[in-house]
């Protein structure tokens, strides 16, 4: 691929245009669709335990014994977690060995040179590996999605101190405020950047008259308590942690920005998904039924926060991970609520099928914030990305029910409808946008 430069008032990015062979591959990986979806259809009349039985021998046994799989001390990464402990893994004739990582810029280090299998990986972060931001193009792939929901925007104690309670009273005390305000996401082409930029833009605030920071995720709390930081965009606990600390309040849970907005992803490289096809299907599998596990039942939810909360894992106490998780909100200001939308891992399979249109809105944000000079091809590389191929094998595999379609249709917080249609104008339409 060969990539167009641009600076950018958030991140210097590329361009990129699927090759030659990239698009002969596309086309082959069609063929082996079709093929894949003609067989699904005739074991979908099996009982799924001889399925599974028939994909755990011969030739369609795991090629891999042992799958690392990285993660960053998150809420959501909770189904890798528990597909390993709970052994959803064995099952599906592989061991899941989760390797807890330090920040999102590790992971994606350790994903490209092969340091880690896969990872609970940024959404957008693939997306910005597939297209060569900040790095060498390299092809990724998207397993599946790992949660919908569940992140949020919080706010300094100052700022509430100063009057503002939300992103209309921020627009104003910025607007009468001569001094730059800083906030903080976790990776400049992920989830908590997009979500940040578009709930300031929606409340006319332009993200790219901020300072934009890149912080860990754990460390997102210290950075709030020394003043380093205005406001962040991160997942849980750690907006839960900086309201029990008292040191910011809840200005907004990313599903007031997308309701069921995707977010974590199972993400892995196109090599090895190439290299080892029974192993992506094996290791999505199991994912799946941890997915499905850990939503069936409040008990657990509370299992899971309970396990998770482990120093091994996220690090924190039980209650700081569970409330969020079962949907109790609080905000720091007094308001408490029980959210409709809270964290979900399944969803009968919903939260987890890779939309095609889900990759492509990341697109459509990298592109308004000027990540991207040019626009892609959105759907050839959503695509190639986002491996619906290997995921229909999975979900077979574990029996769980495919979407009617490919891409799905939502409204966000300003009004604005996305289906996926037309990527390029729903980008170009923004009022505030990288010039």
């Amino acid at each position: 691929m060969k990539a167009a430069h641009k600076p950018s008032r958030f991140f210097t990015a590329t361009s990129a245009v699927p090759s030659q062979a990239a698009r002969v591959d596309r086309q082959r990986r069609t063929l082996l669709g079709a093929t894949a979806a003609a067989g699904l259809g005739a074991l979908s009349l099996i009982d799924p335990m001889v399925r599974a039985a028939a994909w755990a021998a011969g030739s369609d046994a795991p090629e891999k014994s042992e799958v690392k799989i990285g993660f960053i001390p998150l809420t959501d990464c909770a189904s890798v977690v528990m597909a390993s402990v709970m052994g959803f893994d064995q099952k599906h004739g592989i061991k899941i060995i989760p390797a807890k990582e330090a920040s999102w810029a590790g992971v994606r280090e350790k994903l490209a040179n092969g340091d880690l299998d896969c990872a609970h990986v940024l959404y957008g972060l693939i997306y910005g590996m597939q297209l060569g931001l900040a790095g060498a193009q390299q092809d990724m792939a998207v397993l599946m999605g790992l949660n919908q929901n569940g992140q949020g925007i919080t706010l300094s104690r100052q700022l509430h101190e100063a009057g503002v309670t939300d992103g209309a009273s921020l627009a104003q005390k910025i607007a009468s405020d001569s001094r730059q305000y800083t906030f903080a996401h976790t990776f400049p082409t992920g989830t908590h950047a997009m979500w940040l930029y578009y709930w300031l833009a929606s409340f006319g605030i332009d993200p790219g008259k901020m300072r934009n920071v890149t912080v860990p995720p754990p460390q997102m709390v210290a950075n709030m308590r020394i003043g380093n930081v205005d406001g962040f965009c991160v997942g849980e606990p750690w907006n839960a942690r900086a309201i029990i600390d008292k040191l910011g309040f809840s200005a907004a849970a990313s599903q007031d920005i997308w309701v069921d907005h995707p977010e974590k992803v199972l993400g892995t490289r196109g090599d090895f998904v190439e290299r080892y096809p029974n192993t992506a299907r094996a290791v999505t599998a199991a994912v799946l039924e941890a997915s499905r596990w850990i939503d069936s039942s409040p008990d657990n939810v509370r299992k899971t926060a309970e396990t998770i909360a482990a120093k091994s894992y996220v690090n924190t106490d039980v209650a700081t991970i569970m409330g969020r998780m079962l949907g109790q909100y609080e905000n720091g200001l007094g308001k408490s609520w029980t959210d409709a939308h809270a964290m979900r891992f399944h969803g009968d399979g919903a939260v987890n099928f890779p939309y095609l249109s889900d990759g492509m809105w990341f697109l459509t944000q990298h592109k308004r914030w000027g990540l991207l000079k040019n626009h892609p091809d959105y759907l050839a590389v959503a695509r190639q990305v986002n491996r619906i191929d290997v995921y229909k094998q999975a979900a077979a595999a574990a029996n769980v029910s495919l979407p009617a379609g490919e891409s799905r249709a939502s409204t966000l917080l300003d009004g604005v409808r996305w289906d996926g249609s037309d990527p390029a104008g729903y980008a170009d339409g923004f009022s505030i946008k990288a010039a």
